[in-house]
């Protein structure tokens, strides 16, 4: 979507990651990605009324329409300025095809808008659990619903016949990828009653992989060289560690009765301005 033309900027605490990859996103504002992306959140308050003037226009064709991929549309902030039921009311009206990532549990509050929505278009719900480890939670993912918590979200939509995956990130190296680790978390997500469930392996992105690193080196110091070493050529694990993890996983899968998702990348970021003889790039509605 083009930007909003009303933002907003609060200050005050989210739900927040020290891993995030979005932490990039925050630079194209002049906001620092540290402490500021966690503190200072940019709202589209005009968001659902945006939406609705793209999707009656003439040159809208229906795409699907991916929420949650960049920031998470249902983090603390939306539960004080409330965008989504609105969107998920446009959506609804025009029959759009959708699909929303998320952590947050608020999303059960919308749970009769989903099912409406679902009654007349194509919907998905990915919610993101990587891993059961509490004291792992705490301290890597401050601010977010347990793990327990959202897989609760997934026991619920799926019994209310809303078709919910979960999207296993990250698989965070040598703090939960124990084999025993990834057991418990495959079982506990067939449990949940999931109907997929898709590996995705810790990435560092500039911006993140700062942050990441001086978390590692503040709660697991002994840890930095190996991380130094394995993500010394980029972003991203080596790619035998990632087919390792995706094979692990998908027989666990298998062996506890649900489907294996498709192991993907985050798609990278946008860039704040394409250049104006740029092709033309897929739809982005930004939420928060």
């Amino acid at each position: 979507m083009p930007p909003a033309s009303d933002t907003r900027e609060h200050r005050g605490r989210s739900s927040t990651c020290v891993y995030c990859f979005a932490r990039k996103t925050h630079s194209y504002l002049d906001l620092d990605t540290g402490q500021g992306f966690d503190s200072q959140i940019v709202v589209k308050v005009n968001a659902p009324a945006l939406l609705r003037r793209e999707l009656a226009a003439r040159r809208w064709r229906g795409e699907h329409i991916a929420m949650g991929t960049n920031v998470d549309c249902y983090q603390r902030a939306e539960g004080r300025y409330g965008l989504m039921p609105g969107i998920l009311e446009a959506l609804r009206d025009h029959a759009n095809p959708f699909s929303i990532l998320t952590k947050g549990t608020l999303i059960l509050r919308d749970l009769p808008l989903l099912r409406q929505a679902a009654a007349v278009t194509d919907i998905g719900i990915s919610v993101s659990v990587g891993f059961l480890d509490r004291e792992l939670w705490r301290t890597v993912e401050p601010g977010t619903p347990a793990p327990e918590r959202r897989l609760e979200v997934v026991r619920t939509l799926t019994a209310h016949g809303i078709p919910c995956g979960v999207l296993m990130a990250p698989v965070i190296p040598f703090l939960g990828d124990a084999p025993e680790q990834l057991r418990a978390t495959v079982r506990a997500v067939a449990e949940a009653g999931a109907g997929s469930v898709t590996p995705l392996v810790l990435h560092l992105r500039p911006g993140a992989r700062e942050w990441f690193m001086a978390w590692l080196g503040q709660h697991h110091p002994h840890l930095v060289r190996r991380y130094e070493t394995m993500y010394a050529d980029g972003a991203y694990a080596p790619t035998w560690y990632q087919r390792r993890i995706t094979r692990q996983v998908h027989d666990l899968a298998t062996e506890y009765g649900i489907g294996p998702g498709r192991a993907r990348r985050i798609p990278e970021p946008p860039t704040p301005e394409p250049a104006a003889d740029a092709p033309p790039e897929p739809t982005q509605l930004t939420l928060l």
